[in-house]
C-alpha cells in the first residue's frame, strides 16, 4: 500500500510503498477513504511533541472495513466506519472508570512508542524495518486500529468528510459536552476558529449557547465562523481581544472560553474574557515546555475554573456525535474546506502551517 512516511523529525513526508498491514485479535483493517489534516501532526513533525520515527501520522480516518482480526466481533467487511484518534483499551483503570480519553494503554503503547497494544506496529517496509503509527496511522491507503477506536458510520453521511469526526468533531464534543459541560443559555468565546474551533462553534450552537463570540486573527475564518453560528466576532489584530469580549458582553465576560490554539498568550487572554465563576477549557496542544501566566488573585477572587480537555470518550461521546451528525445537528462537510490527494500531502501540511486552510483539510485516498 502507499503511505506518507515521516522519516525524521523536521523532514517532509515521502509517499512510498509499505507492506499491507494485517489486523490481529481485537483489531480491524480499514481501507482508508480520507484522513484529516491536523495541527497535532505538525507538533510531531516539528518535534515539539515526542514521537518515534520513521512513522506514519494521521489520526482522523474514515473508510471501509476490509478485514477483521481473529476472534473479533461487532464489525463486518464492507462496513463504513470512522476512527477516533483515542483508541481506548477498555480495561485500564481510567477506561474502567469511564475516562477513556485518559486510557493509560493508549498513551503507553501508542503515544510513547508508536505501537498497538501487543507492543508492535502494524506498519513496516518490505526490508523488515518497522514504521511507527500515530494512532491508526491514517495517512495511508490502509490502516489497522483496535475496535475500541472504530465506529460504524450512519447512512447518509459523506464518507470522505466524515474523516474529521474522529478528531475535530470528537474533540469539540468532548470540550463542550464533557469537560465544559455547557448549559443552555450560557455565553461562549471560541479562541481559534480553524479545524477544531469550527467544530466547537457548531457544537456550542447544538448545546444551546445564547451567544458565541469567535476570536481569531483571520477575517476569512471569522466570516466562516458566522456562517457556522457565531453571533459575534473579534479580530485580535484590532486590539485587546479580552477587552473586546467584555465590551460585547456588557463588561461581564462570558461563561465559557474554549481555547483551541494551545498558545500561552491566548490562554492568558482567555482567563480575562471570563465572567465570575467562568470556565476556561484548554483544548489546543502545545510544546512540552510552553507555560502560561495565570493571574492568581483574579483567578481565585472570581472563582475561575481552568479545565484541560483532551479528545473525548470514544464510547458515549462518539455515539452522541454520530447521532448529532446523522440528524444534521453537526455537519462535518461545513468544516471541511480543503481536499488534497495523497501525493500532495506536503502541500496540505504547508497550507495548514501557513493558515491557508480555513476550516479542516482532508487527504483523500
Amino acid at each position: 500500500m502507499r503511505a506518507a512516511v515521516l522519516q525524521t523529525i523536521g523532514a517532509k513526508f515521502a509517499v512510498e510503498n509499505l507492506v499491507d498491514p494485517e489486523p490481529k485479535t481485537g483489531e480491524v483493517l480499514v481501507k482508508v477513504a480520507a484522513c484529516g489534516v491536523c495541527h497535532s501532526d505538525l507538533h510531531v513533525v516539528h518535534g515539539s511533541v515526542g514521537f518515534p520515527t520513521p512513522c506514519v501520522l494521521g489520526h482522523e480516518v474514515s473508510g471501509v472495513i476490509e478485514a477483521i482480526g481473529p476472534d473479533t466481533k461487532g464489525f463486518r467487511v464492507g462496513q463504513a466506519v470512522v476512527g477516533t484518534f483515542i483508541m481506548p483499551c477498555g480495561t485500564c483503570r481510567h477506561c474502567a472508570n469511564g475516562h477513556e480519553e485518559l486510557c493509560e494503554t493508549f498513551f503507553q503503547f501508542n503515544r510513547l512508542s508508536g505501537h498497538l497494544y501487543d507492543g508492535t506496529s502494524r506498519l513496516g517496509r518490505a526490508n523488515g524495518e518497522v514504521i511507527a503509527q500515530y494512532s491508526m496511522g491514517g495517512l495511508a491507503e490502509r490502516c489497522v486500529a483496535p475496535v475500541g477506536g472504530i465506529h460504524p458510520l450512519p447512512e447518509g453521511i459523506d464518507l470522505l468528510d466524515a474523516a474529521i469526526l474522529g478528531c475535530s468533531g470528537f474533540t469539540a464534543i468532548g470540550a463542550v459536552r464533557t469537560t465544559g459541560q455547557l448549559r443552555v443559555g450560557e455565553t461562549v468565546a471560541v479562541i481559534g476558529c480553524g479545524g477544531v474551533g469550527s467544530s466547537i462553534i457548531q457544537m456550542a450552537v447544538a448545546f444551546g449557547a445564547s451567544r458565541i463570540i469567535a476570536v481569531d486573527v483571520s477575517a476569512e475564518k471569522l466570516a466562516a465562523a458566522v456562517e457556522l453560528g457565531a453571533t459575534d466576532v473579534v479580530n485580535s489584530l484590532d486590539g485587546d481581544p479580552a477587552d473586546a469580549v467584555r465590551e460585547i458582553t456588557g463588561g461581564r465576560g462570558v461563561d465559557v472560553v474554549f481555547e483551541a490554539l494551545g498558545r500561552p498568550e491566548t490562554i492568558e487572554k482567555g482567563v480575562m474574557m471570563l465572567d465570575d465563576m467562568g470556565r476556561l477549557v484548554m483544548v489546543g496542544l502545545a510544546a512540552r515546555d510552553q507555560v502560561a501566566r495565570i493571574p492568581i488573585l483574579h483567578t481565585v477572587r472570581r472563582k475561575i475554573q481552568i479545565l484541560g480537555s483532551y479528545g473525548a470518550r470514544a464510547g458515549s461521546d462518539m455515539a452522541a456525535l454520530l447521532e448529532f451528525t446523522a440528524k444534521g445537528v453537526y455537519n462535518p462537510s461545513r468544516v471541511v474546506t480543503n481536499r488534497y490527494a495523497l501525493d500532495d500531502v506536503n502541500l496540505a501540511y504547508d497550507d495548514l502551517e501557513a493558515g491557508r486552510i480555513v476550516g479542516r483539510g482532508i487527504v483523500v485516498m
